[in-house]
């Protein structure tokens, strides 16, 4: 079975911690409800406080919608134009000579999406923590407080890679299509359309099947399940290298969870739908299933 890596464990991160080339960050964004007032299904909000309560040693933080966001629609978190992300992680001390640790609080996807991003500027020195932020205190690691120190400023030039991001145009063109699978990594309820959605209309893409990022995570050591767990949770719902998957979900962050694991299990042809369901389900002319 392929293993590319990826992923870092709590013991071999602070093995290393201490290493110049080494950038740590807390990438946690936090989907609060929404007042009555306000116009999206939720309120997206930073993970500064939490971080500056508690982070890893050294670590900086990254704000996924402040700036590595486009800025220039009313969808969260859709991947902006690369000379913004050249700025943006430059400012945060990313460049070619170094390493990069990307964790999170309360789910790894954050750190995913991360993941994903970087790997579409062509930057694969890059790794997830394994159980984030839950598993390193869990284990009695040391934490911090206080606002980022940040790192010194670096050139990052990015090398983008082609098709690792779709539109809606492309998703709508792969309907019914025996070369594409369509995943989704929501819950299963959200998937069969049982309950209302956030999102818009209950239900999914039509053809999707559905492989829940939440069901790749051990729920109490907070770590990824073994590879073999994933790779026959994914070819139980007919997921294999010999078609194309795009993978969708609410926002585009869960998704790249599913997204991290097939990379890691030997998947090439991978894409995220960006917009996801909050493109999707709003618009009247795309097609809907449910059940």
């Amino acid at each position: 079975m392929a293993d590319r890596g990826g992923v870092i464990t709590t013991a071999d991160l602070a093995a290393t911690l201490d290493e110049p080339d080494l950038r740590v960050f807390d990438c946690t964004t936090y989907l609060q409800p929404a007042p009555p007032e306000h116009p999206g299904p939720y309120v997206v909000a930073s993970g500064r406080a939490s971080f500056e309560a508690a982070h890893i040693p050294g670590a900086d933080v990254l704000d996924l919608q402040g700036e590595f966001s486009d800025r220039d629609t009313p969808l969260h978190f859709m991947m902006p134009a690369v000379a913004q992300l050249e700025a943006a992680f430059g400012r945060h001390g990313v460049g070619p000579d170094t390493r990069v640790v990307l964790y999170s609080i309360g789910s790894m996807m954050w750190a995913t999406r991360f993941w994903w991003m970087l790997r579409a500027l062509g930057f694969d020195s890059v790794m997830v923590l394994d159980g984030g932020f839950e598993r390193w205190t869990a284990e009695g690691r040391p934490t911090e407080s206080g606002p980022p120190r940040g790192y010194p400023p670096a050139a990052f030039v990015a090398s983008p890679r082609a098709g690792l991001f779709v539109d809606r145009h492309a998703v709508r063109a792969a309907l019914g299509r025996d070369d594409t699978c369509l995943v989704n990594a929501l819950g299963a309820s959200h998937f069969a359309g049982r309950e209302a959605s956030r999102y818009g209309r209950p239900g999914r893409i039509p053809g999707s099947v559905n492989v829940p990022a939440a069901t790749l995570v051990d729920p109490e050591l907070k770590t990824l399940v073994p590879l073999e767990v994933a790779q026959a949770a994914f070819a139980a719902k007919g997921v294999n290298g010999d078609r194309r998957v795009i993978a969708y979900c609410g926002g585009g962050i869960s998704a790249t969870l599913d997204l991290f694991m097939l990379h890691r299990l030997g998947f090439d042809d991978l894409t995220l739908y960006d917009a996801s369901m909050g493109e999707w389900a709003n618009d009247p002319a795309l097609p809907i299933e449910s059940g």
